[in-house]
């Protein structure tokens, strides 16, 4: 199975599903990311100017895939914190859908969580809106965008099931508890992101044990959550 994980930001993915990617990396799936932007507005050092750390979030996240054993890579190049849903989004998601073909698509929620707002960071709300619009209708519709075709030579392809990450309402858990050392070291690739590096490992398996509590694993397990749409 190929599968496409589309984020807004480097690290977005390794924090929501490093774990999932890992395991589906294990079972013999070849997985692909698309990320919007290249993160030139995170961190918190003045010092440099946002080109650097556009190259610098390039390289960590590249590390990061890496290390779970994700090599392909496609960067859109929008602006890190004025992400928004429009046709040019969704247009070049659409690419990247046609060219990678993928069975499975993971993104965003593009819906808010006011119960952790962190997540609804709102790059990622237009990330996962767009997305979702590339998938149905767009990225299979030859009339969608006709000039992905008659300029790019980039023929319509239909994804057949949607994994969304993040949001309100998962229904669907994914037991992490054997790739959770291998969700940390990717989170560690992101360097320029980190406070507490030291604090992360014990901060991400406590958040995985209380993501797989809610999903009805045992005691002592980590997890990653999703609400998985039918897209056919």
């Amino acid at each position: 199975m190929k599968i496409l994980v589309i984020t807004a930001h480097p690290d977005d993915v390794d924090f929501g599903a490093g774990g999932t990617v890992a395991t589906w990396i294990a079972e013999g799936h070849e997985v692909v990311y698309c990320l919007a932007t290249d993160g030139q507005a995170g961190g918190s050092d003045n010092t440099v100017t946002r080109d650097e750390v556009a190259a610098l979030r390039r390289r960590e996240q590249t590390a990061a895939a890496n290390m779970l054993g994700v090599t392909e890579l496609h960067w859109l190049g929008f602006p890190d914190g004025a992400v928004v849903a429009d046709l040019n989004l969704r247009r070049e998601i659409s690419a990247v859908i046609r060219i990678v073909k993928p069975d499975r698509v993971l993104t965003q929620s593009g819906e808010r969580n006011y119960n952790r707002i962190y997540a609804s960071h709102p790059d990622h709300l237009a990330t996962g809106e767009a997305a979702l619009c590339a998938v149905y209708p767009d990225a299979r519709n030859e009339f969608a965008f006709p000039e992905l075709l008659s300029e790019r030579g980039l023929s319509p392809h239909s994804v057949p099931e949607t994994w969304i990450m993040a949001g309100p309402n998962p229904k669907h858990f994914v037991d992490t508890t054997d790739v959770i050392d291998k969700k940390i070291a990717a989170l560690l690739c992101h360097a320029s992101q980190h406070t507490d590096p030291e604090g992360l490992p014990e901060r991400m398996r406590g958040w995985g044990e209380m993501i797989a509590e809610a999903g009805g694993l045992p005691k002592g397990r980590t997890a990653e959550a999703f609400l998985v749409v039918d897209t056919k």
